[in-house]
Formats: C-alpha cells, sequence, structure tokens
C-alpha cells in the first residue's frame, strides 16, 4: 500500500506540467502514486481522484505548478513530528522562471495591502497551527484520507471558492488543520494583465455563493465590495461634495507608499511603476466579482 496519493485536476484541454518535477524527486516511487483526474469541474476530478486514491494521505496539486525534489520528505517529516494533524498545506511561491509581468504580480499576492490576509498563501511564513481559508488552498493541500470522507470532499457547486469552503467545514468539524513552511510549491502565476484580473473577478464573483453555504461574512472580503461600491459611486457623489474624494486620494497614497514598500522588500525597483495598476485592479476586480456574485446569487445553484 502506497503512503501518498498524488491527485492532480486537469482540464480537458491541458496537460500536467507538474509531472515532470514529480518525477525529479528524491523519494521511494513505490511509496507513492500520481492520479491525473481530468475534466471540467476541479472540484469532481479532486473528488474522484480521492476515491481512486489508495494512500493514507491524499495531496492535492494543481497542474501548472512545480515542486522540489524534497516535497515528500519534508512532508514526511512533519507528519511523523505531528500525526495528530488532518490537514496540512504549504505555501505556493512564485517560479524563478516566471516572466515579467507573472513575477510582479507575484509580489502584488504577497502584499498585504494587495491581498490583505489572504498573502499569506503566497509566502513562506512560520509553522502554524490556527489556520482558515486565508492560508490554506487546494493547490498545495494534503487531507488524511480517512478525514477526507468524513468532511465530505469539495463542493461540486464550488470553483474556484470550493478550498476555502472545504478548509472552513473541516474547521466547523473540528478537524486539526496546519501550515508547514517546509511544504511548498512554485505556482505560476496569471502571464498577462487581462488574465490577473479575470482571476480575481473570479474569486469575487464566486464569494457570495461561499459565504451562503457557510453562512458567514467575513469583513475582509468586504472590504473590495465596498470599495467598488465607493469608486462606481464617487463621480456621482464628488458633485454634491468634494469631500467624497478624500478617502481616494488616501488611498492613492497608500497605494504608492506600498508599492516602494513592496519593490524594494522584493528587490524589483521597475515592479514600482506597475504594482499601483496590481494593486488597484485586484481590489476593484474582486469588488466588482462580488457584487456581481450578489446579484446573481439565485441563479448560482442554490
Amino acid at each position: 500500500m502506497v503512503k501518498f496519493s498524488l491527485v492532480i485536476p486537469v482540464a480537458p484541454t491541458r496537460g500536467a506540467e507538474i509531472l515532470e518535477s514529480i518525477k525529479e524527486m528524491d523519494y521511494p516511487k513505490k511509496d507513492f502514486e500520481v492520479i491525473v483526474e481530468k475534466g471540467l469541474n476541479p472540484s469532481e476530478n479532486r473528488n474522484n481522484g480521492a476515491e481512486k486514491s489508495k494512500g493514507e494521505f491524499i495531496i492535492f496539486l494543481d497542474d501548472d505548478a512545480f515542486i522540489d525534489k524534497n516535497y515528500l520528505t519534508n512532508v514526511e517529516k512533519f507528519l511523523k513530528k505531528y500525526p495528530k494533524i488532518d490537514i496540512v498545506g504549504g505555501p505556493q511561491l512564485t517560479p524563478e522562471h516566471d516572466g515579467n509581468f507573472a513575477k510582479i504580480s507575484g509580489i502584488a499576492l504577497t502584499s498585504s495591502f494587495g491581498a490583505f490576509k489572504v498573502n499569506k498563501r503566497y509566502q513562506e511564513g512560520k509553522i502554524n497551527f490556527e489556520v482558515d481559508e486565508t492560508v490554506l488552498t487546494s493547490a498545495n493541500l494534503l487531507v488524511k484520507k480517512n478525514s477526507f470522507k468524513k468532511i465530505g470532499g469539495f463542493d461540486l457547486n464550488l470553483f474556484p471558492g470550493e478550498d476555502p469552503e472545504f478548509i472552513q467545514r473541516a474547521k466547523k468539524m473540528k478537524f486539526k488543520i496546519a501550515y508547514n513552511p517546509e511544504m511548498k510549491i512554485f505556482h505560476k502565476r496569471r502571464p498577462n494583465y487581462n488574465l490577473f484580473c479575470k482571476q480575481f473577478f473570479k474569486y469575487g464573483l464566486v464569494r457570495p455563493k461561499v459565504n451562503k453555504i457557510l453562512q458567514q461574512h467575513k469583513i475582509i472580503f468586504l472590504i473590495p465590495m465596498l470599495f467598488s461600491i465607493y469608486i462606481l459611486f464617487l463621480p456621482s457623489v464628488f458633485l454634491f461634495s468634494k469631500f467624497f474624494i478624500l478617502p481616494f486620494f488616501l488611498y492613492i497614497f497608500m497605494t504608492i507608499f506600498f508599492s516602494a514598500k513592496d519593490s524594494f522588500s522584493n528587490k524589483n525597483i521597475f515592479s514600482f511603476f506597475l504594482l499601483p495598476f496590481l494593486y488597484f485592479s485586484i481590489h476593484l476586480s474582486y469588488g466588482i466579482g462580488m457584487i456581481v456574485g450578489y446579484i446573481t446569487i439565485k441563479n448560482l445553484n442554490d
């Protein structure tokens, strides 16, 4: 019996790039299996892969990521040290060979201003046993097979957004969840501006559905929607009072400040000129996505 089952959901028209780095892993081949599950619904693909798995531990990985040769060795060390953990995930870092736009968008994702608390998903942090959906994703997630069955798998009505719902559901059921910085993958970023905005619009679009299922509304995810409403109505309310422009000036100041801070800390001076637009695009795309999501939620497989 294998110990680990690596489940990789893949769209019908895509290939699993991650397989190349899996082949290079420094770990006994007899102790793990790889299950590539193709289909239009990633949540269904993961559930089907988990059903076919023979390992004690299921590891969900995205097809367009890369792992280093010590990935499973590091995972095994963690599990031996903390055997009671049911779910553990790690960061998804920006690959060194990504293009310039992708690298800078990776910087935006690690920014506390650009991605708020969700930035923890995209950078190496410290080991943590008090984690939630803002830290872990299904792009890099290990679940004990027995625990996965009890939790009930991923919600087939959600994509994206299936991983935060799964993790929050597991937390409510009192499963032990952790973050392990040594369990890292390198996940390709969106290669251009249009796909970048589309990514965050989709995240925002599905958030109302996730909120409805979880019956909770975290303020951190509502902020971009409120910001977008403010931007959309700013031209109109400005006609009544110039006072309403002040928050926007404050936002511009914060955008420039964090762009300088993040470009300096990442040693990428050129990113300073692009980050302001990426921060604004993240906030507005996600926010507009949420607005559309709330307007159309009754049409979303209730």
